[in-house]
């Protein structure tokens, strides 16, 4: 019976090029062209993320393995110093308790590395475990993660796509697009005329039906997103993601009070856990809440995150992360579509999310899929990628 089993071993892994570090890919890919952020205030790093380091954490594989010798495991970012914190502090709260003890485990976890935690890469290394237990219990039980979380509400998932050619992705059939914001406030008004042609120019290459998406990934001020914002109403964008800073609650609310009438603010992909959502939601600063599942405190976390937004009306739409967020989003009424990341190059194909790392992930065909019903999330980590186990305990 899986609440007998007891967890006998707890390891991390690091790897390097794609998987979950998605933005770990060789020059030349779209997700890293003259991309606007906090940075591109200074022009040297201004034309590629990976010039400040977007890149240098890499993939965290948490394995953990139970007594009768199941292995459950997830990736996220957190890299090297994810490895560490997992080795070499949540470890000791996982070895010895039973497979079944998620919560107990993960308030644990949170309350002992407080002290240094919060956020940032220990909540990346929580979620990591987290989602490895569920992954574990699912495989244990037979059963897949979003049997063990209420059940699905929605046979099917529909998906926008995220990528530098939401033309493509309506041909591939996705139900909308977003794109990257090129040009900050520090390239002028020369920069706002680029970003609302690009916009301009995608709408006429789309029709009129088609949902446009703007991700602005924290490089605005309030200022400048609510002139982009009014500038691109014309041209019928439905959100403007992440225009700020995710400190910056009171600039997202008066954000989201200057907004046009008809476009919605979202955000969320940087933050994490209850409270700093509470924070988004209590003071009505976003329609649309976007949780990275393997940033904000993982499953554990994020159905109490969801639940807090039912109770204020706002949608649930994960940050794309593949598995780990289709079996969440299957089974709750308030997340009634998806994001899949297009990673490939030029955004042109569809390739699967964490490639080449895991096995057997699934894809949208036509924009939308059915979450597969094998046991835990359903993938298999690829023998041929080389991990590196840099701590032990």
């Amino acid at each position: 019976m899986a609440h007998e089993r007891t967890i006998r071993q707890v390891r991390a892994y690091t790897l390097r090029g794609g998987g979950a570090d998605y933005h770990d890919q060789a020059p030349g890919h779209w997700i890293d062209d003259h991309i606007a952020t906090p940075m591109s205030m200074y022009p040297e790093y201004r034309q590629s993320r990976q010039s400040f380091g977007i890149n240098v954490l890499g993939t965290l594989v948490v394995e953990i393995e139970a007594d009768d010798g199941t292995v459950g495991f997830s990736v996220t970012t957190a890299g090297e110093l994810g490895a560490f914190i997992v080795e070499k502090h949540l470890a000791r709260f996982l070895e010895g308790a039973k497979v079944t003890d998620i919560e107990r485990i993960w308030d644990q976890m949170y309350k002992s590395t407080i002290f240094y935690g919060r956020r940032g890469v220990v909540l990346n290394a929580i979620s990591g475990v987290d989602l490895a237990l569920y992954d574990l219990l699912g495989r244990i039980r037979q059963e897949p993660v979003f049997a063990l979380i209420g059940g699905k509400v929605r046979e099917e998932l529909e998906f926008y796509a995220t990528g530098a050619r939401p033309d493509r992705a309506k041909e591939l059939g996705f139900i909308g697009g977003k794109m990257p914001l090129h040009h900050g406030p520090a390239e002028g008004e020369e920069g706002m005329r680029k970003n609302l042609a690009m916009i301009r120019d995608m709408r006429e290459k789309v029709g009129p039906d088609f949902w446009l998406m703007l991700d602005c990934w924290m490089s605005l001020d309030v200022d400048y997103a609510t002139r982009l914002a009014h500038g691109a109403a014309e041209f019928g964008l439905k959100w403007i993601e992440e225009a700020l800073m995710p400190d910056d609650y009171w600039g997202y609310a008066q954000l989201k009070r200057q907004v046009p009438p008809t476009m919605l603010v979202t955000t969320g992909e940087h933050e994490a856990t209850r409270w700093g959502f509470r924070h988004l939601l209590e003071m009505n600063a976003a329609d649309i809440i976007q949780p990275d599942v393997g940033w904000c405190g993982g499953m554990t976390e994020l159905l109490k995150i969801s639940a807090l937004a039912d109770a204020h009306g706002a949608l649930v739409i994960p940050h794309g992360s593949s598995v780990y967020s289709y079996h969440f989003v299957t089974t709750r009424t308030n997340s009634p579509f998806a994001e899949f990341l297009m990673m490939h190059e030029t955004a042109e194909e569809v390739v699967p999310m964490f490639s080449p790392l895991l096995l057997n992930e699934p894809v949208p065909v036509n924009g939308r899929m059915k979450v597969p019903e094998a046991p835990g999330f359903g993938v298999e980590l690829n023998p041929d990628i080389a991990k590196f186990r840099p701590y032990t305990h």
